[in-house]
């Protein structure tokens, strides 16, 4: 549970990598500014600003902006530097307003590298400063801390430089505003969303949208999207990191994403020029908040998901108001007996269903109005998503090349409502996963499950496996992630062939009861030595026969060839082996599963559920909707997922990996 602190808090730090994310109301700048033992600002060497983002250990955003997140390695700051200060500045001739009184109050939520929270603070009580330090980090007896602080500078960052000590603080106040200010006149208010009759949406957070699951049912991970700042950051999933862990020593952590390396800030989204007067805005790909055109897709899609599933919500509870103001009605003039059978009572009826049949009618015209934005925005954004994010039949795949870098999110396949059959949301989950899969062979009570043959519907769910694995080995950089295929009775031979065709596989699928036993205590191994090692900061010290990159071990035919032994290894590699880079996909029936009894339910339930025919099972507490699943398997007879793996086989080999 994270700390909520209040002015003057003090709150441990758990680990020394940390993500501060801070949000505005208008433009404003972030920095940092670094103390020694008494909290004194040496030199201009120890602020970080836009103009500056990287001395030693932080890092900070390149321009004014209404959400920031800054990155601090506190292993990576200079011996001397035992605090760090985290303050917002409202630059100067930016247009923007001139002190935080007339702002709402900053927000500063302070996360680990996994995305979990630590602490957040509310900075109340500003009037007519221009800059405050919202939280600080310090060392004491070795150990970081975090405070709450709050203080304001009616006299702007000029001030707030005075009273940290700084030498000629008001010539270094303003050589930092003259870097900022190009940065500054960029700046602007989080982006206008297109279309939706001026919907509003917010940052999805890292890990998806807010779907939980059903009883025994998959789910998406995490959260309903909240603010940008909030972590969620979403947009978009919290996930353990599937990257080797590397010594706490090896530089300053990515700002944004694991193992993703800094890119330079993008510019503002392209904007397109509305039609007539009071016509909602062309739909623009890439109109979401962001720093690169990945993560504004990745935004852009999680907030078409938030639309449909508000307009959607809104249409069935005017449905339901509609039908429950008739009933009311009805009752109403049925409750004189003596009237029943009158002609008043054949009017009231006619009403009744008349005022009904407008309310609805009204709730449609508004539904398919934001159905039409939503449909004409997914027809610009679907072209435009990257190879992660877009679907088989995609023409970006024909340009397909090896990534030198993981993507922020992947696409496992398409969400769709029953009030537009048509229009389906990109379903993208955010790397590295957090959660393993559970690919249902058996039937569900779907219509395309209960009518198609029970052997088809394995068949097909091997080739879900086989997708989605193909998926994230071609995303990820060569030798980045290895894969590990479980197949005991060699039942999904055909369904592995684009694997293991192409050379994607280091080792062949394992086969029998020995070949599973290996497999799992191999990996077992290496959960066991990882875990140990980052918590006692002794990564260096691994075996060398220890791979670091990120595995992913499919299991197919569950529970055959499977002892109790086995069993309880998968639990244990499910519930531990994300945070230590390894992650489980199950092809499986939960019927067949049975024998095993309550034992597999935990296993069952820490596993995202999706299916290899169109399911109805994602269900959505925040809206209250059940959200149709599409899987994305590849196209009959297409050669897309065999040509990408072999260019990751190609690419791996080139690299020696």
């Amino acid at each position: 549970m994270a700390a909520e602190l209040v002015r003057g808090q003090n709150h441990p730090l758990p680990g020394s990598r940390l993500e501060i994310r801070v949000s505005a109301e208008g433009p404003a700048v972030a920095g940092a500014t670094l103390g020694d033992e008494a909290g004194r600002l040496r030199e201009p060497g120890w602020i970080a600003h836009p103009g500056s983002p990287r001395p030693p250990g932080v890092e900070v955003s390149r321009q004014a902006a209404a959400d920031h997140r800054i990155a601090v390695d506190l292993e990576a700051l200079p011996e001397a530097v035992h605090r760090v200060s985290v303050l917002l500045v409202l630059p100067a001739g930016a247009g923007g307003p001139l002190s935080f009184g007339t702002l709402a109050a900053p927000v500063v939520a302070v996360t680990g590298p996994d995305g979990t929270e630590v602490a957040g603070y509310t900075v109340t009580g500003l009037g007519a400063e221009s800059a405050v330090v919202a939280v600080e980090l310090y060392r004491r007896q070795g150990a970081w801390k975090i405070r709450a602080v709050g203080q304001g500078y009616a006299g702007g960052l000029a001030a707030l430089l005075e009273d940290q000590g700084l030498p000629r603080a008001r010539e270094t106040a303003a050589a930092v505003e003259e870097a900022i200010a190009p940065g500054a006149s960029r700046a602007a208010a989080p982006p206008a969303r297109a279309g939706g009759g001026g919907r509003s949406r917010r940052t999805v957070p890292a890990g998806g949208p807010g779907i939980a699951p059903e009883t025994l049912s998959g789910t998406l991970p995490d959260t309903p999207p909240e603010s940008a700042t909030a972590p969620r950051p979403a947009p978009a999933v919290p996930s353990a990191p599937s990257a080797p862990p590397t010594s706490a020593a090896s530089g300053p952590v990515d700002y944004r994403h694991p193992r993703r390396a800094p890119r330079a800030t993008a510019g503002p989204p392209p904007s397109a020029p509305s039609g007539r007067p009071g016509t909602p805005d062309r739909p623009v790909a890439g109109d979401g908040p962001g720093w690169s055109m990945e993560e504004r897709l990745y935004n852009q899609v999680w907030g078409m998901f938030e639309d449909l599933a508000r307009t959607t919500a809104a249409y069935r509870g005017a449905v339901d108001f509609a039908d429950s103001r008739m009933e009311r009605e009805l009752d109403k003039a049925l409750a004189d007996p003596r009237s029943r059978l009158g002609p008043g009572t054949d009017a009231a009826r006619a009403g009744a269903g008349k005022r009904r049949a407008e309310l609805v009618g009204r709730a449609r015209a508004a539904l398919e109005r934001d159905l039409a934005q939503l449909t004409a925005e997914s027809e610009v954004v679907e072209p435009a998503l990257p190879p992660a994010f877009a679907r088989w039949d995609s023409p970006v795949w024909d340009a397909y090349r090896v990534p030198a870098q993981a993507p922020m999110a992947v696409r496992l396949g398409d969400l769709g409502l029953p009030e537009h059959s048509g229009l389906r949301i990109p379903m993208l989950i955010r790397l590295p996963l957090e959660r393993g899969l559970w690919i249902d062979a058996g039937r569900t009570s779907s219509a395309a499950s209960l009518t198609a043959d029970p052997h088809r519907r394995r068949r097909l769910a091997g080739e879900l496996a086989t997708a989605v694995a193909g998926r994230l080995l071609a995303v990820h950089p060569a030798g980045d992630l290895t894969v590990h295929v479980l197949d005991p009775t060699g039942a999904a031979a055909s369904a592995l062939a684009p694997l293991t065709e192409s050379g994607a596989l280091r080792e062949p699928p394992a086969t029998g009861p020995q070949g599973v036993a290996r497999v799992l205590a191999g990996l077992t191994r290496r959960v066991d030595l990882v875990r140990m090692a980052v918590r006692t900061r002794a990564t260096d010290a691994l075996p060398p026969d220890v791979d670091l990159t990120g595995q992913l071990l499919i299991v197919h035919d569950f529970p055959h060839g499977f002892d109790d032994r086995a069993v309880n290894l998968l639990r244990y590699l499910a519930d531990e082996g994300p945070s230590a880079g390894v992650h489980l996909m199950m092809v499986a029936d939960r019927e067949e599963a049975r024998e095993y009894g309550p034992v597999l339910d935990p296993l069952w339930r820490s596993l995202l559920r999706i299916t290899p025919v169109p399911d109805d099972h994602l269900a959505d507490p925040w809206v209250g909707h059940a959200w149709t699943y599409e899987p994305p398997l590849v196209p009959a007879g297409s050669p897309v997922l065999s040509r990408a793996l072999g260019r990751v086989a190609e690419a791996r080999r080139r690299h020696g990996r």
